[in-house]
């Protein structure tokens, strides 16, 4: 372990090295350019300065021929004012004279104006080339100096990288130093392992060949625990059983509907009595259920029992004998109902309404249907003889296992074939009757449901089929899962107790850990733990607490209502009031008004008279409010209308009482309710935290459990050592033993040769 530790250090040094070594490779590459620039910008800089030097040369011989023009001109200007006076003396002397002084000064002007242009042409441009000069010089001068501090900075990370470098090379020189002392001794270790492993090698040899006349007994050997075989075979048998759902649901409906078919063609059963075949034959579909459900059920038991704790070979399943019986049953239902389908597809052809064209989809229907029970036959036969090895080891030889797997295989891709052809023949049945003009609705509709189970069907015995061609090779090469690998089982009473001893080494490893002292029970301290935590808000003084809080809104609501009922009354009075006065104006402006007609009228008319008093009866006025509708009519009324509010005081007084009263239940109910929920949200917060340490013993536990593995490795590597010192401590016990019995014989013999001088003296 060390040696592997050490040997993984030195390889992620090595990588770190490698990594620093191609960054140093970019940093030198980087700073090799950059020179490289320096250098072409330091020849550039030169080339400056050359082309700045000759433009100085030139600016020097301009200026010295300057001088030279000036100190002519200085000349010709003394001579000028030399000749001037001698002019002016000798005016008359001639004028050739003058005129050729005249000509030589105009020439010499020109001159003097054209050097004095060139001149300041030679001065702009000296300017202008010194001004671009300093300009260019400037630029290069920054650039070289930001240059010069990358170099720098390129050259200190460089170093760091070079320090470094050197360190993890002392680093790793130190460290292969060790690592070539520890292999050393390593490879001493290795040696005397490898000599003893030798010597190992060959008492384990002679004593599996002195196990080897033994076969039974190996048989009962505890194979190495394959978890991930475990599991796949699991997940295949859990595929296979969703498959076998499938198919069940099919032939479920797929009988059922045939069923429901008989019962409508030819003949209507509710319109007609069918034929006793049909009867019989709907009777006999009428039993479906109880063949096929159990081929689900025998599936379940079988996945139900392959475990990750089991070891599944066919000499150990033993339930797939139970699903193995239940396909027999299914297969005995098929041969039973198959001359009755032949019979009635018979008497389908012969009625009155078969064509030529149904008259031969259902004979290929018929040939169909013997087909589909002859793959069920082939198919149960294969599997019947997959149940041997659990049940009877003497009915299969492990040499055909393979052979039986393969088998299996090709008779459901067979059955996959017959469905398919039945699924064909089926529709193009379906479609010819369809057509027929006494197809009735309930027979396209019992089609097209058996057409869909078919379909169905035939879909199950693909999915099968495709299945079970996909994991075939797993299951031929986990045949030689168990004891002793390729011979594996005896019998399966060799397997159940093979199965037994594993329980056994399993409770003793467990037994093997060391048992915890006594404490409080969980349950216990968990109850404990939660009053203690609950104990800051007792119950009692939060039940304390609300029922005072619950008086005092009870008495809150009923004088609440008490004074709505108040404003209710005096509003109504109000209302009242003002409608006797209104009713008082009415009558005293009606009196003004009619004044003694009326009087004349009523003295002589005494039918009047007699409905005077009810004309003058004011009207009864309704009035509406929150508490109904009240009626009033006079004055007199009063005592009334006033014992009828005294009334719906009290009746809603006590309505108010009852909705305090169910207040206060609902309130109280409401707290009970919030201090369960807090109740429960601490514990949920208890439970989280309880998942937390779960979690944390669940690695601890899974970390105990690798290394029980670990020890049970080195248990058994033990037990081997001590089986083989064993078998030499039982040889050399045979040879005292051999040689005893040799003694024994020879003074045996001894005693007898002097028993015989004896007598013959």
């Amino acid at each position: 372990m060390a040696s592997a530790e050490l040997q993984g250090k030195y390889q992620k040094l090595a990588q770190e090295y490698s990594k620093l070594r191609a960054q140093n490779q970019v940093l030198k590459k980087g700073v090799v350019d950059e020179q490289a620039n320096s250098a072409a910008l330091k020849e550039q800089l030169k080339m400056k300065d050359q082309s700045l030097r000759k433009l100085q040369q030139e600016m020097d011989s301009l200026t010295f021929r300057n001088l030279q023009l000036a100190k002519r001109v200085e000349l010709l200007q003394d001579e000028l004012s030399l000749s001037e006076p001698r002019g002016k003396k000798n005016k008359k002397s001639g004028e050739s004279s003058s005129q050729l002084s005249q000509e030589q000064k105009s020439v010499f002007d020109e001159d003097l104006q054209k050097k004095i242009e060139e001149n300041e042409r030679l001065h702009i441009q000296f300017f202008e080339a010194d001004e671009q000069h300093k300009h260019v010089e400037a630029e290069l001068r920054s650039r070289l100096a930001a240059l010069e501090t990358e170099a720098a900075q390129h050259q200190a990370v460089i170093d760091g990288l070079t320090r470094k470098y050197m360190e993890t090379i002392e680093k790793l020189q130190n460290d292969k130093a060790k690592l070539e002392v520890k292999s050393q001794t390593l490879e001493k270790e290795a040696k005397e392992c490898r000599l003893r492993t030798e010597e190992c090698q060959l008492q384990l040899k002679n004593l599996h060949e002195d196990l080897s006349e033994y076969s039974q007994y190996n048989a009962l050997n505890v194979p190495l625990h394959n978890r991930r075989h475990q599991l796949k075979m699991r997940d295949i048998a859990g595929q296979a059983l969703t498959f076998v759902q499938d198919l069940v649901t099919a032939l479920l409906n797929f009988h059922t509907y045939t069923e429901q078919r008989i019962q409508i063609f030819p003949v209507d059963s509710a319109i007609d009595t069918i034929s006793p075949l049909n009867q019989k034959f709907s009777q006999y579909l009428h039993e479906n259920a109880s063949y096929v459900r159990p081929l689900e059920e025998g599936m379940l038991h079988l996945f139900e029992s392959i475990t990750e704790d089991t070891v599944t070979v066919l000499e150990t399943t033993v339930k797939l004998k139970t699903f193995s019986e239940h396909l027999t049953s299914y297969i005995c239902f098929l041969r039973k109902i198959l001359p009755y389908q032949l019979k009635s597809l018979e008497e389908e052809c012969e009625s009155s309404l078969c064509t030529s064209a149904l008259r031969a989809r259902n004979l290929e229907l018929s040939q169909d249907m013997r087909k589909m029970t002859a793959m069920f036959e082939k198919l149960q036969t294969y599997v019947a003889l997959l149940a041997l090895p659990s049940t009877e080891p003497d009915g299969l030889l492990r040499t055909n296992y393979s052979s039986v797997l393969t088998h299996v295989g090709a008779a459901l891709h067979g059955f996959h074939d017959v469905m398919k052809d039945i699924s064909k023949h089926y529709s193009q049945k379906a479609t010819i009757e369809h057509e027929l003009p006494t197809a009735t609705q309930k027979l396209v509709t019992t089609n097209d449901c058996i057409l869909s189970s078919v379909v169905a069907l035939t879909n199950a015995a693909g999915k099968i089929a495709s299945f079970y061609s996909n994991n075939v090779d797993y299951f031929i090469t986990s045949l030689s899962y168990g004891p002793k690998a390729a011979s594996g089982f005896i019998s399966p009473l060799s397997a159940e107790c093979m199965l037994q001893y594993k329980k056994k080494a399993a409770a003793y490893m467990k037994s093997l850990r060391k048992p915890l002292q006594e404490s409080v029970p969980y349950e216990e301290a968990l109850a404990n733990r939660r009053i203690l935590l609950s104990s800051t808000e007792s119950r009692e003084g939060l039940a304390q607490q609300v029922q005072q809080s619950l008086e005092k809104i009870s008495k809150l609501e009923q004088e609440k209502e008490h004074w709505m009922l108040e404003a209710q009354l005096a509003k109504i009075k109000l209302e009242k009031e003002n409608q006797r006065i209104a009713d008082k104006l009415k009558n005293t402006s009606s009196g003004q008004l009619v004044g003694p007609a009326q009087e004349n009228a009523a003295m002589s008319n005494t039918a009047g008279q007699d409905e005077a008093p009810a004309k003058s009866m004011p009207e009864p006025v309704q009035s509406t409010s929150l508490i109904g509708i009240l009626t009033r009519t006079s004055d007199s009324e009063v005592p009334d209308v006033e014992s009828r509010e005294d009334l719906i005081k009290n009746h809603y007084m006590a309505r108010i009482v009852e909705l305090t009263s169910q207040l206060q239940l609902a309130d109280s109910k409401s707290v009970h309710f919030y201090a369960e929920c807090r109740a429960l949200s601490k514990r949920l917060a208890l439970a989280e935290k309880s998942k937390e340490a779960l979690t944390e013993e669940m690695k601890l536990a899974s970390q105990n459990i690798s290394r029980l593995q670990d020890e049970l490795t080195t248990t058994k590597r033990s037990y081997e050592d001590q089986l083989s010192m064993m078998s030499d401590h039982l040889c050399s016990m045979n040879e005292t033993l051999s040689k005893q019995r040799e003694e024994i014989d020879t003074l045996k013999m001894s005693s007898k040769g002097n028993s015989k001088k004896n007598k013959s003296r």
